[in-house]
């Protein structure tokens, strides 16, 4: 082998080394490209996750606010409604001995607009 023969095949293998570690290159550099958008895409889903959830918190906090408000209303109108029930049970009968009597003498004060125990 000649000494012009041995530097093109040493030539040759360099370009051919330097060409599989170019390709290889180009591929790490296109792996941690396509990484990097993975991780970014990863953090955007992350932090939507995280919004998402701050604002079913607050929509949670907000309702339970109005629960606690209705249920202050409910309690009070029972109170009120009890109140009464308790008055008209307490009451002695309109017409003694005719609870049918009696039930007609306050179903007429009540259509009246009059609230007669």
């Amino acid at each position: 082998m000649s000494l012009i023969q041995a530097l093109l095949l040493a030539l040759g293998l360099s370009v051919a080394g330097n060409a599989a570690l170019g390709w290889a290159w180009v591929g790490a550099r296109e792996k941690a490209a396509t990484t990097v958008v993975e991780r970014d895409n990863a953090r955007s889903a992350a932090s939507a996750c995280s919004d998402a959830t701050e604002d079913l918190r607050d929509l949670a906090d907000k309702r339970g606010a109005e629960a606690k408000k209705a249920q202050a209303a409910a309690r009070t109108a029972a109170t009120g409604r009890q109140q009464a029930a308790n008055t008209i049970l307490s009451t002695p009968a309109a017409v003694p001995g005719n609870a049918c009597a009696s039930a007609q003498v306050r179903v007429d004060a009540w259509l009246r607009g009059r609230v007669q125990p």
